[in-house]
């Protein structure tokens, strides 16, 4: 427990789209549980693309590489008999006659080839991915983020790495990468309760579908924000009764949002008129989680 008693909790942002507003509604609500007294660390896994750092300015103090373990042929020891290729779901070796190949970009770092490998021809090498920041945030938020090197397609492996770091006795707030594929369930899967940022059009009630789909087969506790709602969309009005799931906060179609937003400034420190949302956000999800989040305190 933390000196407010809270103990850990993950909530993880989602989205079944880019661009819907996730990363906003999550260091916001960061900076509110923050300033209210709570004991925050916000975990930026949108590795492709992170930015959760623009709004909530960490001073990094560490910096490290991720790696990834990679097979090493000796090619000295190989007798081509193909064992590796053949049983490597990943197609990352190919046997020819004389010479293993090995596309590290397809490896998965398993080690299954280096436990099957009759002759011990194949050992463990590691190959850089990207790199993990870590660092204070304003109101002394714990941050962390992974940063993917451009080109690398393995982003998996480095938001497992960002998730080694997670500080016991703080609300973790998790940044998932957007859609619905490997890298949001790698995300998701061991969180508490999962915010699904979302907006009122077509494209964006097609692919909350998606991503509720995925939190469900999860078994993750699912509550949804509705981003730039600007008068009503009733498929999405629809959608949400018929699945029962509950409006955790709606934030409005705003010039003065979207304003603050290309400044990289918190929406709570340029615009504290929206503090009550996001009181009644933390709110919400308290009541998802069966918890008390937020502490009253004096906003100034």
């Amino acid at each position: 427990m933390n000196e407010n008693g809270m103990g850990t909790m993950k909530i993880a942002f989602a989205s079944g789209k880019g661009g819907t507003g996730k990363t906003t509604v999550a260091v916001n609500f960061a900076y509110f549980l923050a300033f209210s007294l709570q004991q925050v660390q916000y975990l930026d896994c949108d590795v492709e693309e992170p930015n959760g750092h623009i709004f909530l300015k960490p001073e990094i103090y560490e910096k490290y590489a991720a790696k990834v373990m990679t097979p090493v042929i000796d090619q000295d020891k190989c007798t081509s008999c193909g064992e590796c290729s053949a049983k490597c779901q990943f197609n990352a070796l190919v046997t020819l006659p004389g010479n293993v190949l090995v596309f590290p970009e397809l490896c998965h770092g398993c080690g299954l080839c280096v436990r099957l490998c009759p002759v011990g021809a194949i050992s463990e090498g590691e190959r850089e991915i990207g790199y993990i920041e870590k660092g204070k945030a304003l109101n002394n938020i714990e941050f962390v983020s992974g940063v993917l090197n451009v080109g690398e397609p393995m982003s998996g492996p480095l938001i497992q790495e960002v998730k080694t770091e997670y500080v016991d006795n703080h609300i973790q707030i998790i940044d998932a990468p957007p859609g619905t594929s490997c890298p949001v369930v790698k995300t998701i899967s061991d969180v508490d309760c999962v915010v699904m940022v979302t907006e009122p059009t077509p494209f964006g009630l097609h692919d909350l579908k998606i991503a509720v789909t995925v939190a469900e087969m999860l078994g993750r506790p699912i509550g949804v924000v509705i981003n730039r709602e600007s008068g009503g969309f009733p498929p999405l009005t629809d959608y949400l009764l018929e699945k029962g799931l509950h409006v955790l906060m709606t934030l409005p179609e705003s010039r003065d949002i979207s304003v603050s937003y290309s400044m990289g400034n918190l929406i709570l420190r340029s615009l504290p008129a929206y503090v009550e949302k996001f009181m009644e956000l933390t709110a919400n999800i308290g009541r998802l989680l069966g918890r008390t989040l937020w502490r009253n305190v004096k906003w100034n």
